[in-house]
């Protein structure tokens, strides 16, 4: 049975990490665009291709190493890996709201620095080390959460979450193609601020379920005994429950400890992601700075156009 809640789980996944790493795409090829660099798009697609398929071979590593690994090896692993899962997601979410109002100027003056002190080449390195970050996250938080369903769902759970994921990466490459063409259709921190509530909750889940793996293995033994069983009301293998263990790490009888764990983590980390970001210097660098004049092409340059920038821009 397709598991909606383990495919729901992967969509947001996809479609929040995904539309961070078209942006930081879409700010480096508009700029580039703007200053009459276009020919560059190429090394631009080599950084993020390579990015992509580093991401792509660190997540199919560490869970088919899951997979492979005996007992008690396997619940080891598996909750270690949920733990570290966890944990990134966390930092990325704490990242993002504290450098959200830099970014763009972060990344405008990067780009001239390359093409005034480096070689044409230095774009892609560029380029591939502004989304690895994002690609090496979503690889971890996808494993975790691919390892979680695969858990309750057996492998049909891991391959809802690939799925959802897929998708919602497409979605953010649409996204991201809107961003470079100037579309004003999504709310940028509004986007990031609800959907980042959202994993925090996913997070929750992934930490509850890797106490679980260490209760099991016996790693812990404080608080073991379950708090309460609402599985005659909401079982949660099957319906809203499984829905619920997808998307929340929902489990009918939790232990104690796990219990604590997730209200815990949500009270704490929900009550500092919705404080008020104090404003800082960045936020009055978030317009690049003019590009230095030989940075600026010297090839003859088309008449202007509505997308060209005025002076002083």
């Amino acid at each position: 049975m397709f598991d909606v809640g383990a495919f729901a789980s992967g969509l947001l996944t996809g479609l929040r990490e995904g539309v961070e790493a078209a942006l930081i795409v879409a700010i480096i090829c508009s700029y580039l665009a703007r200053t009459g660099n276009t020919r560059q798009f190429g090394k631009i697609w080599v950084g993020v291709g390579a990015a992509v398929a580093a991401s792509v071979a660190l997540g199919a590593a560490i869970y088919l190493t899951v997979g492979s690994l005996e007992e008690p090896y396997e619940q080891i692993f598996e909750g270690l890996t949920l733990l570290v899962a966890a944990g990134v997601v966390t930092w990325m979410l704490f990242w993002m709201r504290r450098q959200a109002s830099s970014v763009k100027g972060d990344l405008q003056r990067a780009v001239d620095r390359t093409l005034t002190d480096g070689t044409a080449w230095g774009l892609a390195v560029l380029a591939f080390t502004a989304v690895i970050r994002e690609g090496l996250e979503t690889a971890l938080f996808l494993v975790g959460q691919a390892t979680a369903a695969a858990g309750t769902s057996g492998e049909d759970g891991a391959m809802a979450v690939l799925a959802g994921a897929l998708i919602g990466l497409v979605v953010a490459a649409a996204l991201g193609y809107g961003f470079y063409r100037g579309s004003q259709a999504l709310n940028l921190p509004t986007f990031f601020r609800w959907t980042g509530v959202l994993l925090i909750f996913v997070a929750a889940g992934l930490l509850s379920r890797a106490v679980h793996e260490f209760i099991e293995i016996g790693w812990i033994t404080l608080a073991t005994s379950p708090a309460f069983d609402v599985g005659a009301v909401l079982p949660h293998d099957q319906g809203i429950g499984l829905f619920l263990g997808a998307i929340l790490g929902y489990t009918s009888s939790p232990e104690w400890i796990t219990f604590i764990t997730w209200v815990t983590y949500i009270v704490v980390v929900l009550a500092l992601y919705l404080r008020p970001v104090a404003p800082g210097p960045a936020e009055a660098l978030g317009s690049a700075q003019p590009l230095p004049a030989r940075v600026r092409p010297t090839e003859p340059r088309p008449e202007p156009t509505s997308a060209t920038p005025a002076a002083g821009d």
